[in-house]
């Protein structure tokens, strides 16, 4: 397994993986968790992947197999900022303004949102190396640009799997039942810190033969 992590400036540099993982996430929270939103017959994408947001990707053999997105808590598209501050602000009508008690808008903090994994990671060993990579990613690229800080609006056994895999992760806010899937949800807090490598990371530049990556779905 091998980690990329990119924003839409050189996303053409590694080919199919964004798309790819567009489609890991129409796989996962529209098929499976049958989730309300924009996607088509392929792929799923929101307002969130804006210029904007960076992508933490996990390949396998040069096939998108795990994948999250982050950016900062001051970040503004259009009409939007990031999900928890939106969420907070009744824009978005799935997740309870009251999920965040207090606002958080600062460089010094990043959101990430969108965290899947595969079904064909099957394993808990190889499943726990494939996010210990995906988070890595993203607390990497959050540091690099000046945060401290990482939250996510996550499954409640998310927190449990981050704190095995070494990271410091706790919860900030009350949890709430999803309707839409019936799973339990929390916003977490964890420092903008990697936990110890498993594998090489190739963060910039994979080879050419990873570039053009068979599709997930």
């Amino acid at each position: 397994m091998e980690n990329i992590t990119f924003d839409m400036s050189c996303l053409h540099l590694y080919g199919t993986a964004f798309y790819d993982f567009l489609a890991l996430r129409k796989q996962f929270f529209v098929d499976q968790l049958h989730w309300d939103i924009p996607h088509d017959d392929r792929v799923e994408m929101d307002q969130y992947d804006n210029p904007l947001a960076h992508y933490s990707l996990v390949l396998r053999d040069g096939k998108v197999i795990g994948g999250a997105r982050t950016m900062a808590t001051t970040a503004t598209w259009g009409q939007h900022s990031y999900m928890l501050r939106d969420a907070v602000q009744g824009k978005l009508i799935d997740i309870p303004p009251e999920i965040m008690t207090q606002r958080i808008e600062t460089p010094s903090v990043w959101e990430c949102t969108r965290l899947v994994i595969s079904d064909e990671v099957s394993s808990h060993a190889e499943r726990s190396l494939c996010l210990s990579l995906i988070v890595d990613g993203l607390v990497e690229v959050a540091a690099e640009n000046g945060a401290t800080e990482m939250i996510s609006l996550s499954p409640l056994p998310l927190m449990r799997a981050l704190r095995q895999l070494g990271f410091a992760a706790d919860r900030i806010g009350e949890p709430y039942r999803n309707d839409q899937d019936g799973r339990q949800y929390a916003v977490l807090s964890m420092p903008a810190m990697r936990a110890q490598p498993h594998a090489p990371r190739a963060t910039h530049r994979p080879q050419p033969a990873a570039l053009h990556a068979p599709s997930v779905v």
